[in-house]
């Protein structure tokens, strides 16, 4: 289970990727959103979750949305890239390095590195995703809309997390918690992605250690 205790009130990023400026949210919840933390988590629709049905599949990846060569791994790569990779023929990348924020370590090796989606797909299917059209799965799978939908990390701790959500799983490093929380909550607020009690529960208990954490996010089109 999570704990609340020593979560850093700094949302920086440990990474190349730029946030977006707050604005505030509308009515009707189509434009940017700037929320605190706190205020974020009550945005949450509550709900129970289930997982029938569920097959990785049914949520296409890595599609070439703009048709320019790199697929959405290497849009990620390229967008949060420290040191910016060379870029070859069909996007080939070589060399570069990146942040891995969830464990604090920077990575020299693309091929040492996930594009994490924060809300993993079979969460998203457990909260909502299960009632979208194949379209609009693909469209989540390959998020570049949002600074923070996906994210380059270390295989180790991505791996370790797999589907689970915050109460199961929190990245280990110290000053990721706070970041972590806002970006789970950004994803599932964009894609109006439900929560159930455990999840609110711990993001709660981390929500009281990161002060003025804020939440940016823009809903999906």
């Amino acid at each position: 289970m999570v704990s609340g205790a020593a979560c850093t009130p700094d949302t920086s990023r440990q990474d190349a990727k730029p946030s977006p400026a707050p604005s505030a949210s509308s009515p009707d919840g189509k434009s940017n959103g700037a929320l605190r933390l706190v205020d974020a988590i009550d945005r949450l629709k509550v709900a129970r979750e289930s997982r029938a049905g569920y097959e990785r599949d049914k949520f296409r990846l890595w599609t070439d949305a703009d048709h320019d060569g790199c697929d959405t791994r290497k849009e990620v790569l390229l967008a949060e890239a420290v040191k910016k990779p060379r870029q070859g023929k069909s996007c080939k990348l070589t060399g570069g390095s990146w942040r891995s924020y969830y464990d604090d370590k920077t990575v020299a090796d693309a091929r040492k590195l996930d594009i994490d989606h924060v809300v993993p797909l079979a969460e998203a299917w457990d909260s909502g995703a299960s009632k979208w059209t194949a379209q609009r799965r693909e469209q989540y799978a390959n998020d570049l809309g949002a600074e923070r939908s996906l994210v380059a990390v270390s295989l180790g701790p991505n791996r370790t997390k797999g589907d689970k959500d915050p109460a199961e799983w929190m990245p280990p490093a110290k000053d990721a918690t706070c970041i972590y929380a806002t970006d789970w909550i950004a994803a599932k607020l964009r894609w109006k992605l439900t929560a159930d009690g455990a999840e609110v529960k711990a993001l709660r208990a981390v929500a009281a250690g990161c002060g003025d954490a804020t939440v940016l996010f823009t809903s999906a089109p």
